[in-house]
């Protein structure tokens, strides 16, 4: 693969990043999903059913709504992609639509799952109960308490959540039980990834289920601009699947600058961040190569983010790629900032951002637009489930 490569090859990397570093009784496994993957994504019939419950289920396409007292404020046209408006509230749905009929093509009984914000947890439930198909989601006790309303609605649709109180409690913590389940059973249960991390093929199929949003830009953008490519892609990043949607359709294309935006936590030097491609170094975790955060004897550092969906050390390696190949620039954002910005589109527009969005939101401070220069920015969720941490903050 060469640095104007963006795709995956065939053993599964991205340049230097991405692979499956996993035990060797998992092998067999992810051989297997590889397999069924390779074989459902080019399946005319497994495609027609998709983008049936993607249309009929999920609702889409969601729009392409153009923010116009934003893009005053910005000097810019900025269009917002509404994945909030997406059945569950949030993009993650379309990954766990695809991944769910995998699952059952490939004959699973169990669905496990882990989640930070919730979002994902959500997602998964709600497709486990419409295939009728038992659930485990894995979350951090920290992210169990300050995300209460998604636990109460995954609950109603009859997952058992299972509360991980090892570590700091949060994503990265939840992600190692469920791995560590799927180790316990790896023939009967199937684990649903909500980003583009993992063993391959995750990375790459996650990003495939979540191309839809990319897709649609270009439609939608031709339609509104006459033209299918913006000049800009926005999209937050923890593991980075809403922002490999969004740039998936773009990866090839030199005139569309893709940004990617991280959460910078109290700041890149408070010691408490989660700005992985800031603060990062080649490593392996969860089953890939790719850049985390880590201290002198390599041990995992501790991240933090008022967004429990962004508070994760490692990144997708589709995204390490794109730093270090420097076709996307990586922004970092506070939580304050974060808080900002949120607020901002509440009052400009009239939309409540998920936190994960209001880091995607923040960063156009911090992008130099051209004169008559079109942006997209990924909403990737609704803020419905961060209306404690806004009130907390408000002034």
């Amino acid at each position: 693969m060469t640095g104007k490569d963006y795709n995956v090859d065939e053993n599964g990397f991205y340049g230097a990043f991405g692979g499956a570093f996993i035990p060797e009784m998992l092998h067999a496994n992810v051989e297997e999903l590889l397999r069924f993957y390779r074989e459902a994504i080019v399946d005319d019939a497994f495609l027609h059913e998709f983008y049936a419950l993607l249309r009929d289920y999920v609702g889409r396409p969601s729009p392409l709504y153009y923010a116009e007292r934003l893009s005053f404020k910005y000097d810019a046209k900025i269009y917002l992609k509404r994945e909030d408006l997406n059945h569950t509230g949030a993009h993650k749905i379309n990954n766990t639509l695809g991944q769910i009929l995998l699952a059952r093509r490939m004959g699973k009984k169990r669905i496990i799952a882990e989640t930070g914000a919730g979002q994902h947890g959500v997602a998964t439930a709600t497709v486990c109960a419409l295939m009728n198909m038992p659930c485990v989601i894995y979350m951090g006790e920290t992210d169990i308490r300050r995300q209460a309303p998604n636990v109460a609605r995954m609950k109603m649709l009859g997952a058992e959540v299972r509360s991980v109180v090892s570590g700091s409690c949060t994503l990265k913590d939840a992600t190692n039980e469920a791995i560590r389940d799927w180790i316990n059973d790896p023939l009967g249960t199937y684990y649903l990834i909500g980003s583009v991390v993992g063993p391959h093929p995750y990375p790459e199929m996650v990003a495939r289920f979540q191309s839809v949003i990319s897709e649609e830009i270009r439609k939608q953008l031709k339609e509104k601009e006459a033209r299918d490519e913006p000049d800009h892609v926005i999209a937050c990043v923890g593991g980075g699947s809403n922002a490999a949607g969004a740039f998936f359709h773009f990866l090839d294309s030199g005139k569309v600058r893709l940004h990617g935006v991280e959460a910078a936590g109290m700041g890149l030097d408070s010691g408490k961040t989660a700005a992985t491609l800031a603060r990062g170094e080649h490593g392996i975790i969860h089953g890939s190569m790719t850049i985390l955060m880590q201290n002198e004897d390599g041990q995992i550092t501790e991240p933090h983010s008022i967004s429990a969906g962004l508070d994760y050390p490692g990144i997708g390696p589709l995204h390490a790629h794109l730093f270090e190949s420097g076709r996307a620039v990586y922004h970092a954002v506070t939580d304050k900032e974060a808080l900002t910005a949120g607020f901002e589109l509440a009052a400009l527009e009239g939309i409540i951002p998920a936190l994960e969005s209001a880091h995607a939101l923040a960063a156009l401070k911090k992008i130099t637009f051209g004169k008559g220069e079109i942006a997209v920015l990924c909403l990737s969720g609704r803020g419905d489930k961060d209306m404690e941490t806004y009130l907390n903050h408000s002034a």
